[in-house]
This record gives structure tokens, sequence and C-alpha cells, in this order.
């Protein structure tokens, strides 16, 4: 269960799910009765008369539209967004436990771990969905001695975060 966080969005959904199914039903059940020769129902004359009355010009009918068309550029906008992209989901030990790290939480314990290194002046971090780059800077060792002590602390630590998905370090070391 490894699946990626994803935004609260079942409320929205469901709102315009049940108004839609409403709406659908309604008139579903209007012209079936019209196609068994029952009278439809009450309010179809008053519709057909205040269509005819109303144009698309009409200052109620454009606000109507209006709020309608942001209404839906909204609920689309909330369809197409990523989830959570800030946790990072961890690996399931039990499969009814979900759980997930922030992503700044683990840049900064991957972080103090390289400054562990000996002969590391600065670190800076960046994770991204598939790798770790770490930027390194080393003042008195050798920097291909720095770089393989990077590599060995930074394969522990991202095991001992316990992400679901592998991320895989991508090391830079330079002396200034």
């Amino acid at each position: 269960m490894s699946a990626r966080f994803r935004s609260p969005r079942r409320i929205p959904a469901a709102a315009v799910a049940v108004a839609v199914l409403a709406v659908a039903g309604l008139f579903l059940y209007d012209l079936a009765a019209v196609r068994a020769h029952r009278p439809g129902m009450h309010w179809r004359p008053e519709l057909a008369r205040q269509l005819e009355r109303h144009t698309p010009a009409d200052p109620g009918v454009l606000i109507g539209g209006a709020i309608l068309a942001a209404a839906g550029a909204a609920l689309l906008l909330s369809a197409v967004m990523p989830g959570l992209r800030g946790i990072l989901p961890m690996r399931a030990e039990h499969p009814l436990v979900r759980a997930g790290l922030e992503r700044r939480a683990a840049v900064q314990v991957l972080r103090d771990r390289a400054m562990e290194v000996a002969g590391v002046r600065s670190v800076r971090v960046s994770m991204g969905r598939s790798h770790v780059g770490v930027r390194a800077v080393s003042h008195f060792r050798e920097l291909d001695d720095v770089r393989a002590d990077l590599d060995a602390v930074l394969a522990v630590g991202i095991g001992e975060l316990g992400l679901a998905h592998e991320l895989r370090p991508r090391v830079r070391v330079n002396r200034r």
C-alpha cells in the first residue's frame, strides 16, 4: 500500500455526484412519464415559458452561466492538481496502516547525516521523486574519499528513512 497521499476531495466530488444524480433522475422520470403517455411534471411548461422568455444575453442568464463556469473550473482544477507531494509514503509493515514522512524532514535528516562526514564543510540536499541530490563542499580531505563516505552514509540514511520507493543518491563533491 505505497500509493501517494492525495488531497481530500471527497466532499466536492460527493456533492457534485449527488446533484448530477438527482437532476438526471428527475429528467429521466419525466421523460419516462411522457413516453408512457402520462402528463409531464408540472414544471415542464413553466420551464419552456422561461426558456422562451429569457435569451442568452440576459444579465441573469450571464451571471448564472458565469457562476456555473467558475464552479466547473474549480472542480476541474481540483481534479487535476497533484496529491500531497510534500509527504513521502513509507513502507507499510501492516496493510491497514499508512505512514508518510514530510519531504523537508527527510531532507533535514539526510543533510545532518552528510554533515557528520569528516571533511565536509557544507551540504545542500534536494529530494525529487526518485533521487536525492547532494552537493557537498569539502575542505581538507580528498574528494574521492569524501564522496565514498557520503555514498555510504547516504545509503544507510535513505534505508533508515523507510520510504516505500527507493531513492538513488546523486552526490557531487567540490572544493572551495
